[in-house]
C-alpha cells in the first residue's frame, strides 16, 4: 500500500505499533521498545499512578494487538518495526514483582531478564509467535514478560533486590 493511500487510522496504528516511533531506531529497535516499557513504568511511578499499572498493560496490550494486526498489511508479520509487543512485555516483567516501587537494581535486572527471554524464546514462547495476526506478534513477548516476572520475583524474594 502506498503512503498516499494510508488513512489517519493507519497512521495511528503505526504510531502505536512502533511504540511512539521507537521501532524506527536503525539498530536494536526491540531494545528501544523495551526501554519505552521502562519509561512507562517510571512515568507512572513518578506520577503516583502505579495503582493503574495493570490497567495500562491491558490497554496497551489491546491497542497494540489491533495496531500490529493493521500494520502487518504494510510491513508483514512481526516486522522489527513493530515494538509495542516489547513495550508490553517489559511492563509485564514489572507488573507484580514488588509490592512497592521497584529498586534501581530490580528495574535493571527486570530489563535484562525480559530482553534475555525475548531473544532466546524458551519453550513454549517460540511457538506463540507463530499465532496469526496481532495476537502472534504480541503473544511471544507477553510470554517473555511472564518468564521475566517470575525470575525477577524469585530474585527479589531470595536476595531482596
Amino acid at each position: 500500500m502506498a503512503i498516499s493511500k494510508k488513512t489517519p487510522t493507519d497512521y495511528l496504528a503505526i504510531l502505536i505499533a512502533t511504540g511512539g516511533g521507537a521501532g524506527f531506531m536503525p539498530k536494536a529497535p526491540g531494545t528501544a521498545g523495551a526501554l519505552v516499557g521502562v519509561l512507562v513504568y517510571l512515568g507512572m511511578q513518578s506520577a503516583g499512578a502505579s495503582a493503574y499499572f495493570l490497567h495500562a498493560i491491558l490497554l496497551i496490550l489491546f491497542a497494540g494487538t489491533l495496531a500490529a494486526y493493521r500494520v502487518e498489511n504494510f510491513w508483514g508479520h512481526d516486522s522489527q518495526r513493530i515494538v509495542i509487543d516489547e513495550v508490553v512485555g517489559q511492563m509485564i516483567a514489572y507488573s507484580l514483582a514488588g509490592k512497592t516501587q521497584l529498586s534501581t537494581v530490580s528495574i535493571i535486572v527486570g530489563f535484562a531478564l525480559f530482553r534475555f527471554f525475548d531473544i532466546k524464546k524458551p519453550f513454549p514462547i517460540r511457538r506463540l509467535e507463530g499465532l496469526p495476526g496481532g495476537v502472534g506478534v504480541m503473544a511471544d513477548d507477553v510470554g517473555a514478560g511472564v518468564y521475566a516476572l517470575g525470575v525477577l520475583t524469585l530474585l527479589q524474594h531470595l536476595f531482596g533486590i
